[in-house]
């Protein structure tokens, strides 16, 4: 059972109210800017990570720095990606007091994860990223680095508690959040977070999520486009029969749909919730064969 932090903590040594107001700041809303306060969920992140001193570090919208100055202490390299100016200039302010932190103004969905990392020829440089993620950011920021063409080794990310739950359910509560996150890693819910572990307080609680990447997807298909396509044509209708919701997703009638999961060994009368990711690649391989 995770932990969960029913009681408030003391807060880092750089308080998010105090340090707003010094620079006569505000959280801002259309950001989705909550500032993490609670000093033992810092810690559980942290661990999560499992940092050493040779590891690289890609945070995503680290804000007021409370968590980067956590990740510099411990990791070879922090790369903090940060879109507003206005916390860009705190964090260079601590960047000024560690030499291996770098930060960086922009968007990450707007920047290549490989355009971060040393461009030596020859060497390949794993990276890990570690970010509370603004909730309306969450899946595609997600899908950013899991499909990128280096992918992270490790995610440890600050998310939403409904959309972490989504994430790690198995068969019989999947959805297609799931599946596009499972078949490239293993995630686990670290730790449940109460609102009141951010300044300003969200209106929901949130969950750290600890994503162990593959390397190498575990399960064969002809490409990962081709599995995501027909898992949205499954999800398509969630609520029918995956033979209907796929005939629906896929252009096909319905004999047709139940015969391609016949012969991929799935019931057509299941629904897409009910599949495993496995399942999913036997009737991505399946469909494949009818293409000419």
């Amino acid at each position: 059972m995770e932990p969960s932090f029913t009681q408030p903590a003391e807060v880092p040594a750089t308080k998010a109210k105090a340090l707003l107001e010094r620079h006569g700041l505000r959280a801002k809303k259309g950001l989705g800017q909550h500032f993490l306060v609670d000093a033992r969920v810092l810690r559980r992140i942290v661990a999560a990570a499992d940092l050493t001193t040779e590891d690289t570090v890609v945070e995503v919208g680290p804000g007021l720095g409370i968590l980067t100055r956590e990740l510099a202490q411990r990791a070879g390299r922090v790369l903090a990606v940060e879109a507003d100016s206005e916390m860009v200039r705190i964090l260079s302010e601590i960047a000024s007091q560690y030499t291996n932190l770098t930060v960086i103004h922009g968007d990450i969905l707007q920047i290549d994860p490989v355009s971060l990392l040393p461009a030596t020829s020859g060497t390949r440089f794993d990276y890990k990223v570690v970010a509370n993620l603004p909730y309306y950011i969450t899946s595609a920021v997600l899908r950013h680095f899991l499909e990128a063409s280096r992918r992270p080794t490790l995610m440890v990310v600050m998310l939403q508690r409904e959309v972490g739950q989504a994430i790690v359910a198995g068969p019989g509560d999947m959805s297609m959040l799931a599946v596009s996150v499972q078949f490239y890693g293993k995630p686990s819910i670290v730790a449940r977070v109460p609102a009141r572990s951010f300044y300003p307080p969200p209106k929901v609680d949130s969950v750290v999520l600890r994503i162990d990447v593959y390397g190498k997807p575990p399960v064969e298909v002809p490409s990962t486009q081709a599995l995501f396509d027909t898992a949205r044509a499954g999800f398509s209708a969630p609520r029918k029969q995956l033979r209907n919701s796929l005939a629906q997703g896929l252009g096909m009638t319905g004999e047709e749909a139940a015969g391609l999961l016949r012969r991929a060994g799935i019931d057509p009368r299941r629904r897409a919730e009910t599949l495993s990711i496995e399942e999913w690649g036997s009737l991505c391989r399946e469909r494949s064969r009818l293409e000419p």
